[in-house]
């Protein structure tokens, strides 16, 4: 396993390239991009403000930087580095710019309510083609309310007219709207395709659990609702398979639908206490680095001391008592409930985070229907991310740790940094290889051989099991 220097980077922006060639990273008002593998500089732009948001087109040829402050977004081209484009909302509030599908055209959703009492949002979409300009009118503003099919071909956006929520679909190559049909939600809180573009699941606020699923053209498929609480859903999420969609929910449950009958066929719960289950609960321990020490299944040299863990995983014997957190009755957006769902890429795991047992993670088998694991930790997890290509998950709890977990076990390995890095969050390279992690001012590139003939990796990967 392989650690890159620290380089700098500002809130957080820090991408890969969609086809994985280059990194770009912002620090304040520069966008810089590297080579992925060698970290090289390739390009430096200045921009007019400090960067609020990032993003690379989908061909990997442009780069987006948001400057919300400012109402300024400025676009860069790495096959002709002289060139840009530079697109001013002015004044009217500049609250979100994204890229299309297609990457040649840009999203931006402005805010009025600076120029109007009541106040309103708009999306503009810029062309870099052809310079023009379209206005879709009524988007709504709530968690997600707007989402792209898997091949870009339609756009789903949610609307509030008229005390009433709708949805249009429109079609991405002319932005002509396809389909426009009102929903049967009183507060509609957020979206999402489907992976295969067939199907769209559309959710309440939350103090209503209800979600709805529509065809493309608008049909009411199927509703579910699991109970009549204050309380409703907190998250959602697709298996890349669309076979499952996952619902995440206050009561600290997660229930998961099928893609035939559109009725609930697994319940996955969080208990405090574990007394019986087949899962393998691991608990982080945390120790003084040795340099005499031995190697081990729960220790991993790379010929240096610098390189030995400071933490390791144990398997708990049952029971077990999980921590758990009290969550504060009169304070807004209580932590409790399911706030964190991610399927592996082959849908065969699930991961899932309780706010109330904010240290542990829970990986569950979507083929037995059951917990294959349960990751215990000395710090609440901040991120978690499945590898694109295998079943292997990452996780950071906001130190100077990185935390691994496969069918094949789990590992804790310390990342050798000078000075004070804390891995706040992380994200995968497309290939599987590498990962990037991120502190709150700084960055890290970790990257390892892969071993193609065994699911495990050389060097970090180690079985935990007894």
């Amino acid at each position: 396993m392989n650690f890159s220097e620290v380089f700098k980077q500002s809130n957080q922006l820090c991408k890969v390239s969609p086809d994985g060639k280059y990194l770009a990273t912002c620090v304040q008002y520069r966008l810089v991009v590297r080579d992925v593998t060698t970290l090289q500089i390739l390009q430096l732009y200045t921009c007019l403000d400090q960067i609020s948001h990032m993003e690379w087109s989908s061909d990997s040829q442009f780069v987006l930087c948001a400057m919300y402050k400012r109402g300024l977004v400025q676009v860069w081209s790495l096959e002709q580095p002289d060139w840009h484009c530079k697109i001013d909302e002015g004044s009217i509030g500049l609250v979100s710019s994204r890229w299309s599908p297609d990457g040649r055209h840009i999203l931006n959703t402005t805010d009025f309510k600076r120029k109007c009492e009541r106040g309103f949002l708009r999306i503009t979409v810029w062309s870099l083609c052809t310079k023009a300009v379209s206005y879709i009118k009524y988007p709504k503003a709530c968690q997600k309310a707007l989402d792209f099919s898997t091949d870009g071909c339609y756009m789903a956006l949610a609307e509030r007219r008229d005390c009433k929520d709708y949805v249009s679909i429109f079609v991405c190559d002319d932005w002509h709207l396809l389909r426009h049909f009102e929903t049967e939600t009183q507060d509609l809180a957020g979206l999402e395709w489907s992976p295969n573009g067939c199907v769209l699941a559309v959710w309440e606020n939350c103090l209503e659990y209800k979600v709805l699923l529509y065809s493309l053209d608008g049909r009411l498929l199927s509703t579910y609702s699991a109970y009549e609480w204050s309380l409703g859903i907190k998250s959602v999420s697709w298996s890349p398979s669309s076979q499952f969609l996952a619902i995440g929910s206050y009561d600290e449950k997660v229930r998961i639908l099928n893609h035939i009958t559109w009725k609930k066929i697994a319940q996955f719960e969080h208990p405090s206490t574990i007394n019986n289950t087949k899962a393998v609960v691991y608990k982080e321990v945390e120790r003084r680095p040795a340099v005499s020490d031995d190697l081990s299944i729960h220790n991993i040299s790379m010929g240096s001391a610098l390189f030995s863990t400071q933490s390791k995983y144990e398997i708990c014997p049952l029971p077990v008592h999980l921590p758990v957190v009290k969550p504060d009755p009169e304070r807004a957006n209580p932590k409790i409930g399911i706030s964190s769902l991610a399927f592996s890429s082959d849908s065969r795991y699930l991961a899932t985070k309780n706010d109330s047992m904010s240290t542990v993670v829970w990986v569950w088998d979507m083929q037995k229907m059951s917990a294959a694991a349960v990751l215990e930790h000395t710090a609440p997890v901040r991120c978690f991310q499945w590898d694109p290509r295998q079943p292997r998950l990452a996780l950071c709890t906001g130190n100077a740790k990185l935390f691994m977990w496969s069918p094949a076990g789990c590992v804790a390995v310390q990342v050798p940094t000078e000075g004070s890095f804390q891995v706040q969050s992380l994200s995968w390279h497309c290939s599987g290889d590498s990962l990037i992690l991120l502190g709150k001012s700084s960055s890290a590139s970790v990257t390892w051989t892969h071993n193609r003939t065994n699911t495990r990796t050389r060097l970090l990967w180690t079985e935990c099991r007894l």
